[in-house]
């Protein structure tokens, strides 16, 4: 086959590298497709305050037809790399079909980019932080994505080992069934944990009382997130494209807040209702009438997406995880919930899948990053 890449340079271009894998996937039952418009935004200087600390260039390759039949993003976190003493160029929102030609043409693209700017080392696929998607599905093919997952085909990494990439970092996601009775004790245990470390959970009944808090879950998330692969510290500007992305669907029956006795915040844990299904109504569009599948999915459903769980660091291994459990479980029972799903988290972070430890709950996806010297 014959390839030629060429850089997005227009806005409609754009539109066309986001719609991509939504083409790409059409038809197939585990696909979900990513907002077009949100997207968009996400990948537009002075839409997204990640180009604060960020670049990036995006790219998509033809065949000789002149159809599109892959895309590839290249980003320099300068953030990241400053804080780790290396020279990384990502590479995300990686789609492509089923030929090596079109795998190996787009990240020939990449390295070129990185060398460019003088990069020497490849790493992804990761986006521009923590809260994009991170990997490429390795495990789970029969499973729907969560918030911070996305599908893609099982040939993906054979191209990525073929190119010269190696394994990465792991990635994990739980499916936790939830019983119909949460045994008192659970409760119990809460109480005691509160008195002993001197903490309670924040007066929340509804949506705008979630708010006042939302600089205190960033520090506290800054601090509990900071040593973690991958991440770099959120600026005042990002914190606030997250409170705009996120903070309008938070539910106060799944929002957990711990606060010390100044009323800092200590620990936080957010679910969301999955959104799954919903998304694959709307085709990855919200107009006309997308908006109406996410809004039903917020207001009845019966599966959560454990969206982001933090513990300072000076609390953590203090069972504060069984406060946050206890919160989100009498919201849990309150909704008829069956079931919760944890997002994309690193395969060794015991201490948040401790978090399930109380129900009955398994491994059901693996995500995996590549890394190569170049």
């Amino acid at each position: 086959m014959m390839v030629t890449v060429k850089e997005v340079t227009s806005r409609s271009g754009l539109r066309t590298f986001v719609d991509f894998p939504n083409r790409l996937y059409r038809g197939n039952e585990f696909y979900v497709p990513q907002l077009v418009s949100a997207d968009m935004d996400t990948l537009t200087p002075g839409k997204n305050k990640a180009f604060e600390v960020c670049e990036g260039k995006y790219w998509m390759a033809y065949d000789e037809k002149g159809r599109v039949v892959g895309r590839v993003a290249g980003i320099v976190n300068h953030r990241y790399n400053a804080k780790v003493g290396e020279k990384i160029c990502r590479f995300s929102w990686i789609d492509f079909i089923d030929d090596r030609q079109v795998s190996g043409a787009l990240l020939d693209q990449v390295a070129a980019y990185a060398r460019e700017m003088g990069m020497n080392k490849l790493e992804g696929p990761m986006g521009f932080l923590e809260f994009d998607v991170t990997g490429i599905l390795v495990e789970g093919f029969d499973q729907l994505p969560t918030a911070y997952g996305k599908y893609n085909a099982p040939y993906y990494e054979d191209h990525l080992l073929a190119y010269g990439f190696e394994k990465g970092t792991d990635y994990v996601e739980y499916l936790v069934s939830v019983p119909e009775v949460i045994p008192e004790r659970y409760h119990r245990l809460s109480d005691i944990v509160a008195k002993k470390q001197k903490v309670h959970e924040a007066p929340i009944r509804k949506r705008s009382e979630i708010l006042p808090y939302a600089e205190g879950i960033f520090k506290c998330m800054n601090a509990c997130y900071s040593a973690l692969h991958g991440f770099s510290e959120l600026s005042p500007g990002q914190c606030e494209d997250l409170k705009k992305q996120f903070f309008s669907f938070l539910n106060p029956d799944f929002t957990s807040i711990i606060l010390d006795e100044n009323g800092e915040v200590v620990a936080f844990g957010i679910c969301i209702p999955s959104l799954a299904r919903a998304l694959q109504k709307t085709g990855g569009r919200l107009f006309p009438f997308g908006f109406v599948h996410v809004l039903r999915a917020l207001r009845k459903n019966d599966t959560l997406d454990a969206l982001l769980i933090a513990i300072s660091p000076e609390y953590q291994s203090k069972g504060l995880n069984a406060m946050i459990f206890d919160k989100l479980a009498q919201g849990i029972q309150k909704n008829g919930v069956h079931f919760v799903e944890s997002t994309r988290e690193l395969a060794d972070n015991v201490s948040v899948q401790n978090l399930w430890g109380y129900f009955e709950y398994k491994q059901n996806k693996r995500a995996r990053t590549y890394i190569k010297n170049i």
